[in-house]
Order: C-alpha cells, then sequence, then structure tokens
C-alpha cells in the first residue's frame, strides 16, 4: 500500500500537500514498528481498521502521522515522511516558522509536515476516507509513479528492521527528506 500513497493528497484544514515519501511499518513481523509487541494504549490506533490516521509522539517534541493500511487488528500503517506543499503555504510558513527558508523546507520530514499541517495528537483515530476529523487523504487523478525510489527506512537502530526497503519516494521530487 505504502507506493500507492504516493502522489496522494494529504489535507488538513485549508493546508495541502502532495505525498512524495513514506515508509512501511508492517506490526508483528517488524521490529522498527510500534505493533511489534502488541497493541497498547499508545498505538492503539495501528490496530484498528484501515483508513485510520495514526499520529504519535516522538522525541518528547515531534508529532508524526501515518496511515493505517492494514486489516483491523494487524498493526499495519504507513508513515508520511514528506510532503511537497501545496494550499495554505502562509499558513505552513507561519507553523513552521524561521526554520523553514524556502517552500521546499516545509514538510520535507515527518515532523515538519505535521507542524506545517497542524497536525497534532487530537488527530489521532481520525478517519482519512470520510475527512470528518479535519483531515483526510484525497487522489486529485496524479497516479502514483510507475517506478517510484526505494530503499530502507531512515532513522532505526541496529536491529530494528533499518535493512527492510519499505521506503518509497517520488524520484527527484526536492521536497524529499533529506538522509
Amino acid at each position: 500500500m505504502a507506493p500507492e500513497l504516493l502522489n496522494k493528497v494529504l489535507v488538513a484544514g485549508e493546508r495541502a500537500g502532495r505525498i512524495v515519501e513514506v515508509e512501511a511499518y508492517c506490526g508483528s513481523i517488524d521490529p522498527g514498528s510500534h505493533a511489534f509487541r502488541g497493541p497498547n494504549n499508545r498505538n492503539a490506533t495501528m490496530f484498528g481498521p484501515p483508513g485510520l490516521l495514526y499520529v504519535y509522539f516522538t522525541y518528547g517534541m515531534h508529532w508524526c502521522a501515518n496511515a493505517v493500511c492494514g486489516d483491523e487488528g494487524v498493526g499495519v500503517a504507513v508513515l508520511v515522511r514528506a510532503l511537497a506543499p501545496l494550499d495554505g503555504l502562509d499558513a505552513m510558513r507561519a507553523a513552521r516558522g524561521p526554520t523553514a527558508r524556502r517552500d521546499r523546507d516545509l514538510c520535507s520530514g515527518p515532523a515538519k509536515l505535521t507542524q506545517a499541517l497542524g497536525i497534532t495528537g487530537l488527530h489521532d483515530g481520525v478517519d482519512l476516507v470520510a475527512g470528518d476529523g479535519g483531515v483526510t487523504i484525497v487522489d486529485d487523478g496524479t497516479p502514483p509513479p510507475d517506478g517510484p525510489a526505494n530503499g530502507v527506512r531512515i532513522g532505526l537502530a541496529v536491529g530494528k528492521g533499518e535493512r527492510f526497503p519499505w521506503r518509497w519516494w517520488v524520484a527527484g521530487d526536492p521536497n524529499v527528506s533529506r538522509r
């Protein structure tokens, strides 16, 4: 499912960006996944039905957003790593502050994009398909790339699934996060 999310549009209120980078996290077979050891209060949304937004806090300071993609009870989700900003750029710039000097700095990482779009833990569990929680993923007719770039996930410790090639991105897009 992860590469199929490329070029879809993540919308939060009046702010929106095209998904240009994702990573898959695959439940009990993936030691890098929050779902690896089963459900708990923090990761409960990951075990919900597909189409939910799983939002978690990391490093004590950043939110990250994932689309739940597996069957209910399985704990499979796709981390949205980067967006190409489309709408609401002034609001994104205001949310990101002076650290985002260029438009490509607005959403070029999972914490940057949640900050730019105003996504927080209050959005955990919203339905991305219905969009009734203020955040949705829409298809504007732009298909996923025929041959997305592919590689290992970023920032995982040794023994935590760091070698799985479960990261996909739109090759050449300047908004993809820096390694």
